[in-house]
């Protein structure tokens, strides 16, 4: 980790929010736009079943992903920060340390998954051949996300240094293969969703393997593993960590009660839903980039001591995420039939998909200051602010404006309540990241400029 003033302390921090936001946002785009194109491949196969398998699966697999991303989130940092304050030494210790961490953990909460997947798929409503195909793809899949979070780290670690660029090929140079190998497997091969399951499996092993190639080789990002380096930021890790990934939990939660709705509408329904899951993280991955694209440049501003960037950091990422929803919006709602007809959904399917496409996508405006949020409650010592505001909106909100919406409207409903529970929530969260960023070193709130960004 070269000795340098971290790259977030001067400059444009609307540049910088694009920046690392938009090179985030490529490298997750396309990991999941490969794992749409892997649905893309089953919904050939001509079986709804098949397609309800993997999204009773991404259900279950959302807990240990978004395990990970808690992980990640301290890890950026906890780096940044120290990169902030110039103490590099102590920066290299805190991602040796995290990445041992990590694996330790996710070992732990892959092995209490499999153990009970079984369970966790009845209570989702998933019954007779779509469970048992869920089941199997499950046992397929679940291990390689350890490999998936030293991945997810690892660019944790590089985009704290800045390193946007570096950070992105993470994600795309095993997306790129995953692009060649699906066809091969699932569709050339014949082998289904074991195919699915087996490229997935590669593509994240092939994801660890870039990344601790750039951490270590390229970055020379990490110390020598020291028991007591680990031992002393157990703590301050996890103080950052435990809420994080908390806070993480709370949407596949929401998901998973969500899917629980949905399948009582039939596998028609559930195969739908699936579909809408794989078009939010593609086309929305910019936002989902963003929470942890700025989490760096809070860290290193805020280790700085330069509040006065802090808050320009939140209102210009704010902005971004504005713009970038609606041109996403826009997106949606003109690609909504095409989409209908490439995954060969039928009308009960196709209304779910154009509840989202022409309003659920719109939420993403205030869903999306919900993660600005967020992002700046890890970065700025307030880790309980966004667990409280996550489970506000999935552990308390949703279900039951869930059950509610879709006693007026149907397997719809289950959209409409994502997206108002979203959006309420959202528009809160971001007035209380606003009043919290404000009121940091307050002798320097005067200098903020609020037309244009600070160099």
């Amino acid at each position: 980790m070269a000795e340098q003033q971290g790259k977030f302390l001067t400059g444009s921090t609307f540049g910088h929010v694009s920046y690392m936001t938009l090179t985030g946002a490529l490298g997750i785009t396309f990991m999941f736009f490969v794992d749409a194109l892997n649905l893309f491949w089953i919904s050939h196969l001509g079986e709804q079943t098949l397609m309800a398998a993997m999204g009773y699966a991404f259900a279950i697999q959302y807990f240990t992903l978004s395990a990970g991303l808690g992980l990640m989130i301290a890890t950026t940092a906890l780096v940044a920060r120290s990169i902030g304050q110039k103490a590099y030494d102590k920066a290299r210790d805190q991602a040796s340390g995290a990445l041992i961490i990590t694996c330790i953990w996710q070992v732990c909460v892959v092995t209490l998954v499999i153990t009970f997947r079984q369970d966790l798929l009845a209570a989702v409503g998933a019954s007779g051949e779509a469970a048992d195909l869920a089941d199997r793809y499950l046992k397929f899949t679940l291990p390689s996300l350890v490999l998936m979070a030293v991945g997810m780290v690892s660019g944790g670690i590089l985009r704290a240094k800045g390193e946007g660029a570096h950070a992105m090929s993470i994600t795309l140079i095993p997306g790129v293969v995953a692009l060649v190998i699906d066809p091969l497997f699932i569709i050339w091969m014949q082998l289904g969703l074991d195919g699915a399951a087996l490229a997935l499996c590669l593509m994240r092993g092939l994801m660890a393997a870039v990344a601790l190639w750039l951490v270590i080789g390229y970055h020379k990002s990490l110390a020598r593993p020291n028991l007591r380096s680990i031992f002393n930021m157990l703590r301050p890790f996890f103080t950052i960590a435990l809420p994080a990934m908390l806070t993480q939990m709370a949407t596949p939660v929401g998901n998973y009660l969500l899917t629980g709705l949905i399948a009582e509408f039939g596998d028609s329904a559930v195969a739908a839903w699936a579909v809408v899951g794989r078009l939010t993280v593609v086309a929305f991955g910019g936002i989902f980039s963003l929470s942890g694209a700025i989490a760096g440049i809070f860290s290193q501003n805020y280790g700085a001591g330069l509040y006065n960037r802090v808050r320009a950091t939140y209102r210009d990422a704010l902005i971004f995420c504005a713009l970038y929803s609606c041109v996403m919006w826009g997106i949606l709602m003109l690609a909504s039939q095409q989409v209908s007809l490439w995954f060969s959904l039928d009308p009960a399917g196709n209304d779910v998909l154009y509840a989202f496409t022409h309003f659920g996508a719109g939420g993403f405006i205030l869903i999306g200051a919900l993660m600005v949020s967020n992002a700046a409650f890890n970065a700025l010592g307030k880790p309980l602010w966004s667990t409280f505001t996550n489970w506000l909106r999935d552990g308390v909100l949703t279900l039951p404006a869930g059950i509610w919406l879709t006693g007026m409207f149907g397997a719809t409903g289950v959209i409409y309540a994502q997206t108002l529970v979203g959006a309420a929530v959202g528009l809160i969260a971001a007035l209380w990241g606003w009043i919290y960023v404000s009121k940091l070193g307050s002798a320097q709130a005067s200098q903020l400029n609020l037309t244009k960004p600070p160099a």
